[in-house]
């Protein structure tokens, strides 16, 4: 794997995480797929995915600590410079973008603008 430009960090909490979903689903290609997607009431919307697939041509590709991370170009463009983060707390438990190209979310906090 070629070294890249890593356009999301991430922290030590949402490693610890991946790397135990990843390792209950038992498959070999199993890489986090992170994204940006068109939908919710402000616009956008984050994607977090496992996925068993090879890589597409035009994906960005880095590894951490073991776990491969795979972005899409156009979505690197709205990711650069997040941190995805684990969070747990008595309302919520999941993963989560900290993202300075955010402008404001959605009052269910599924959605985002952005600059």
């Amino acid at each position: 794997m070629d070294s890249v430009d890593v356009p999301v960090e991430v922290s030590e909490g949402a490693l610890w995480a991946i790397k135990g979903q990843l390792e209950s689903r038992l498959q070999p290609l199993a890489r986090l797929r992170l994204g940006v997607k068109g939908s919710g009431c402000s616009g956008f919307s984050y994607v977090i995915q496992f996925d068993d697939t090879l890589p597409r041509e035009q994906d960005i590709i880095w590894e951490l600590d073991g776990v491969v991370f795979v972005v899409d170009k156009k979505s690197v463009i709205y990711l650069r410079g997040s941190r995805l983060t684990w969070k747990k707390s008595l309302m919520y438990t999941g993963f989560t973008f900290e993202n300075p190209q955010e402008t404001s979310r959605c009052g269910c906090g599924h959605s985002f603008t952005v600059k």
